[in-house]
């Protein structure tokens, strides 16, 4: 699986076993992605990344990657996991996944709905 930032300065290759595909409804997430946040995680050393990711660090605990150029919000780390989130909406190409929840459903906008039936957490 391969993606891209919107303006092509950061590419990666996720290599590893893809998990958990979700949208995140966080305010943090909304914030940067402007809506939700639909995302996978795999193992950190499986995401081969090229370019100038920079690093934001949005709370104690994780730190997100956005290309300094573009503004595209790629990847989100949890300090003390050894697995790395990677944006779905930048992947070249399908990915084959299907979502399966939607996260932090409690900090949701208010001007939409969840309908399409598949379980919500927080």
């Amino acid at each position: 699986m391969k993606g891209s930032c919107a303006c092509g300065q950061i590419t990666f290759a996720v290599t590893g076993a893809v998990q958990g595909p979700s949208v995140c409804h966080c305010t943090s997430c909304r914030k940067m992605s402007g809506h939700a946040w639909s995302s996978a995680f795999a193992p950190t050393d499986a995401i081969a990344i090229d370019g100038p990711v920079r690093w934001f660090e949005a709370t104690s605990t994780a730190k997100r990657g956005l290309c300094p150029t573009c503004g595209s919000f790629l990847f989100w780390k949890a300090h003390d996991e050894d697995t790395m989130s990677f944006a779905l909406g930048a992947i070249d190409g399908p990915t084959g996944l299907r979502l399966e929840k939607h996260i932090f459903t409690g900090e949701k906008g208010d001007y939409y709905t969840l309908a399409d039936g598949l379980p919500q957490k927080g």
